[in-house]
């Protein structure tokens, strides 16, 4: 197996979701710490496979003395960003009690005025900064850090997401989560405290740090939030089952506990098939949906075992139209 072109077609289909995930609904996500954060992720993992720093220094093409460095920088300054124009708008606004929009693309000149727009208009939007007047008029405000702490403590929209990562990494501390989500400890202790209130999650007191766990996660179809759960939870299932085939030494047989299949079909308005094709998740979330109540009921009233199987079960959909080339009849 050609690994090098494996991998080379996984990352490009990881840049494709991740950039997909950063313009999603109308955002525009800073995107400058992502090369060091992925060598300093894959520098872990590595490391967490049992690697020596020489080999890890090796396979990125680099002296282990360079290599030491550069994870040693990294891990000095992890929550540290390069500025993007983003940032830089964003600091500019904050660097004054008011900034009027001609001040800012004067001090912004270089950049192309629609985008430094962009970002003014994206930056009110996602709350960091206030906006009041109207046209060229319009003067600009960032909001305090306390305000912005504030909101942070009570806003609950990550709330799911956190449940997600304790759901698939715990048991857990709340600085590993901070870690993991990239939030301020506040914001995480903060949602910690809603997800034990709504008996999401569970607080289990111990040294030094209490441990938050659970074994359930569930967002309701339809719910007007949770989506960054559910799409982080697609693809840690998918990544789980992946890693584990990697680690099995057979090829794939009919009655395997592990591992994935994927298929193809074609259908057209009016195909005979076409109801059942595109019914297929529905089906399936329904008679998985119903599964999953049915282990959980004989669970809640049989004796577990010490030692248990947890089985994750991944079910995804897609479709796009299909055109043939102009003059193709085949």
């Amino acid at each position: 197996m050609n690994v090098a072109l494996l991998i080379d077609a996984i990352v490009r289909q990881t840049m494709v979701l991740i950039a997909e995930l950063a313009t999603s609904r109308g955002l525009r996500a800073p995107l400058a710490h992502m090369a060091d954060q992925v060598f300093l992720e894959m520098a872990r993992q590595l490391d967490s496979q049992g690697l020596s720093r020489k080999v890890s220094a090796d396979m990125f093409g680099m002296a282990l003395r360079t290599y030491q460095r550069k994870v040693q920088r990294l891990q000095e300054s992890e929550t540290e960003r390069r500025q993007t124009l983003w940032e830089a708008v964003h600091g500019f606004v904050r660097s004054r009690p008011m900034a009027s929009r001609k001040e800012i693309l004067e001090r912004f000149r270089d950049d192309e005025e629609a985008v430094v727009r962009g970002v003014l208009t994206d930056l009110v939007e996602s709350g960091l900064v206030f906006a009041t007047g109207s046209s060229t008029e319009t003067s600009f405000r960032a909001v305090s850090d306390a305000e912005l702490g504030a909101m942070a403590r009570n806003d609950s929209s990550g709330d799911e997401l956190i449940w997600a990562i304790v759901f698939r990494t715990g048991p857990t501390t709340a600085s590993a989560l901070s870690v993991l989500s990239r939030s301020e400890r506040d914001v995480v202790d903060a949602a910690l405290e809603r997800l034990v209130a709504a008996e999401r999650i569970e607080r289990a007191e111990a040294d030094p740090e209490p441990l938050f766990r659970t074994t359930r996660l569930v967002i309701p179809m339809g719910a007007p939030s949770g989506w960054e759960a559910a799409v982080f939870d697609h693809y840690h299932a998918v990544v789980g089952m992946l890693c584990a085939k990697l680690r099995l030494t057979s090829t794939a047989q009919a009655d395997d506990t592990v591992g994935g299949s994927t298929y193809g079909l074609e259908v057209w308005e009016g195909h005979p098939l076409e109801g059942e094709v595109l019914g297929t998740l529905a089906r399936l979330r329904t008679e998985l949906s119903g599964l999953r109540e049915r282990v959980r009921v004989y669970n809640r009233t049989g004796q577990k075992p010490s030692t248990r199987r947890g089985v994750v079960l991944y079910v995804g959909q897609s479709h796009a139209e299909l055109n043939d080339e102009e003059g193709d009849q085949g």
